[in-house]
C-alpha cells in the first residue's frame, strides 16, 4: 500500500529482501513490524485520525519496523549497523522519522528517541525476539502458548536467549510510560494474531 511520500510497505519489503537472505532475520524483521504496527495502530486511534492519515501513519510504524534491521545481514559491526542503512534510506528519501527512530534502536547510536515511533520501535525490538525465542522452546513451537508469567520466567534465565538485552525490554516499556507485564502481553497478543506470517502458529506436539 503506498502513500504520497513515495514509501509504501511493499517498497520496504523489498529493499529488506535485497539486503537480507536469513530467513530467521526476515522472520525477526516481521515480528518486529508486527509489534511496532500494533503500537502505531493503538496510537493513531488514540490521536482520532481517519482516512488517508490513518493509513499513512499506521504504514509509518510498519515501514520503521521492517527496516530496523535491513543492512545488519551485510553490515553487522557496531561501526556499520544501523549508520551504513540510514545513508542508504537517506539516499532512497526515506522520511527523516523513519531514519532517526531507526538509528535510535541501537543504544550505542548516541540518537536520542525523541518520537514515540523511536521510542516504540526501541521498546518491541528486543522482546519480538525474546517472545519468538519463548515460542520456539514450546512443544508446539507456537506463540500462542506463550504467556507473560513464562516471559518473566525466562528473563531470569541468562542461560536462554543470551542474545537478548533484558535490560533494553526492561528499558523499552519504561520509555513508553507502561507496565513491563502490559508491554509484553500486548505484544504476544499482537504476534498471535499475526502467528502464521512469523512462522509461530505452531505444530501439534509429537506423541511422547
Amino acid at each position: 500500500m503506498s502513500n504520497q511520500n513515495g514509501y509504501s510497505r511493499e517498497r520496504a519489503w523489498l529493499l529488506l529482501n535485497e539486503y537480507t537472505q536469513s530467513a530467521s532475520l526476515l522472520k525477526h524483521a516481521l515480528a518486529v513490524e508486527t509489534c511496532v504496527r500494533a503500537y502505531g495502530e493503538r496510537e493513531v486511534d488514540a490521536k482520532g485520525l481517519t482516512d488517508d492519515a490513518r493509513e499513512e501513519f499506521i504504514n509509518q510504524y510498519s515501514v520503521t519496523g521492517l527496516l530496523h534491521d535491513f543492512d545488519y545481514e551485510k553490515f553487522p559491526t557496531q561501526d556499520e549497523h544501523p549508520f551504513v542503512g540510514n545513508r542508504i534510506l537517506t539516499e532512497q528519501g526515506w522520511p527523516e522519522e523513519i531514519r532517526t527512530a531507526i538509528l535510535g534502536h541501537a543504544e550505542y547510536s548516541g540518537v536520542l528517541r525523541e518520537t514515540h515511533l523511536a521510542r516504540t520501535l526501541f521498546a518491541c525490538d528486543e522482546l519480538a525476539g525474546f517472545l519468538t525465542a519463548c515460542s520456539l522452546v514450546k512443544p508446539t513451537k507456537s506463540i500462542h502458548d506463550v504467556e507473560v508469567a513464562g516471559t518473566r520466567k525466562k528473563m531470569k534465565d541468562k542461560a536462554f536467549a543470551k542474545g537478548v538485552n533484558r535490560d533494553d525490554i526492561i528499558k523499552g516499556a519504561q520509555e513508553l510510560n507502561i507496565p513491563l507485564d502490559d508491554h509484553i502481553a500486548f505484544c504476544i497478543r499482537a504476534m498471535q494474531k499475526n502467528a502464521e506470517a512469523l512462522g509461530l502458529a505452531g505444530t501439534a506436539p509429537a506423541p511422547s
